[in-house]
């Protein structure tokens, strides 16, 4: 049996920073049949609709909301309006002026919801031929339902928390045949609160399952990839993914000197997704991401080039949150305030994105583009270290740890 305590927390709390912070602009007529009009960069129209009726107390029909560009979202423009309600209060106390509110970036860092954070402990267990025989994670951290949606629990459960770790066939659902498998999860809540995150939480959960992979796979001395694919015989979309990427990659073919190489997968808003990932390393701590190979099946593609450009925004994500991305908390309040303590990587740092989109059809719900990928850059790149260093890193951000993109 094998045990792996990981105390794992890929961000701590990470903000969502757009590049456009919060606003909104609202008026309320002055004539005798009052209305209202909200003009707003919003991810959810309705809920905003609701926030400006609720903000004005005027009835429904009176009440118009204009979505406008949203200017980044990335889930905190999803399911909190309190800018719109804020603009809607300053418009009612001045009938017929029109309102622009706009956040400093200041506000906007200091006043969000945050990524959750979470811990990891994983065990695993071998027959005498090494074959994976029993899985157990212990989740532990806080639930986004919980604080958001409570009305979405499941008997106080919070189902969220397991996204790409789930049983059966649905959009987040886990992707290795494991006889004896248990994943439960420790509900911890903090009074910083969390919100949705580009991603939400299969951002961790790839990193704690597809890490603790490759350390399974090498307890026993097998090649990372064929202990996968022997765990994935009745997942052929997700093992499809998989392969393509180390096709691409040239895994079992001699990597460049100094590279070295690292895999991940995960099946995540309907799609499969996979990420192979070359690098090398400097001084011990000076990270270069050469190339990620990504691969999205998403069922159907309608704008593969649109893909493309998502699968490589994602990898920008998720590679700022794995090295740079942590909101610390001081005296009751969010330390960062803007990009000078809340850092994202530069155009220099940005590996070659190769994307491999490879819709197999079928009769399942399409699948997502714009998040699925995020979750599998961060363990292809921890792998690929790992085997480079002999180090296992089990606390983000790597900044914390004085290592560096390069």
């Amino acid at each position: 049996m094998m045990s792996s305590n990981r105390g794992l927390r890929p961000s701590a709390r990470e903000a969502a920073a757009p590049m456009r912070p919060r606003k909104s602009g609202a008026g309320r007529s002055g004539r005798l049949l009052n209305s209202g009009c909200a003009w707003v960069p919003t991810q959810n129209g309705e809920a905003a609709f609701a926030a400006t009726t609720a903000a004005s107390g005027l009835p429904a029909d009176k009440c118009e909301v204009y979505k406008i560009n949203l200017g980044g979202g990335f889930g905190r423009r999803g399911a909190f309006h309190d800018y719109v309600t804020q603009a809607v209060l300053i418009a009612k106390q001045m009938p017929g002026t029109p309102v622009k509110l706009l956040w400093s970036r200041e506000e906007d860092m200091t006043h969000g919801r945050y990524h959750p954070v979470m811990q990891c402990k994983l065990v695993g267990g071998f027959d005498a031929n090494n074959e994976l025989t029993g899985l157990h994670m212990r989740l532990s951290g806080q639930s986004i339902l919980a604080n958001v949606f409570p009305q979405n629990l499941d008997n106080g459960k919070d189902p969220l928390t397991f996204q790409g770790l789930l049983p059966g066939n649905g959009e987040h659902s886990f992707g290795y045949s494991v006889p004896n498998l248990l994943i439960d999860h420790a509900m911890r809540n903090p009074h910083i609160l969390p919100g949705f995150w580009r991603g939400v939480n299969i951002n961790q959960n790839a990193i704690f399952i597809e890490c603790f992979m490759d350390e399974l796979a090498q307890a026993v001395g097998q090649d990372e990839l064929e202990f996968r694919r022997k765990l994935m015989s009745k997942y052929p979309r997700n093992l499809a993914a998989l392969n393509a990427v180390a096709e691409r990659i040239g895994w079992g073919k001699p990597a460049p000197q100094g590279v070295y190489r690292g895999l991940a997968q995960m099946k995540a808003f309907g799609s499969y997704v996979a990420a192979a990932a070359e690098v090398s390393v400097s001084g011990g701590n000076k990270i270069k991401v050469h190339r990620i190979v990504g691969a999205t099946d998403p069922g159907y593609a309608v704008n593969p080039a649109q893909i493309d450009r998502q699968v490589a925004g994602s990898f920008v994500y998720g590679l700022s949150a794995l090295f740079y991305g942590e909101c610390t908390v001081k005296d009751g309040r969010i330390e960062q305030t803007n990009f000078d303590t809340y850092n994202s990587m530069r155009i220099a740092e940005m590996p070659v994105v190769e994307s491999i989109v490879m819709p197999a059809g079928g009769t399942e719900p399409w699948g997502g583009v714009g998040e699925p990928t995020i979750c599998v850059a961060a363990p292809a790149v921890l792998n690929a270290f790992s085997k480079a260093t002999g180090q296992r890193v089990r606390s983000f951000p790597l900044k914390n740890h004085n290592i560096q993109m390069s």
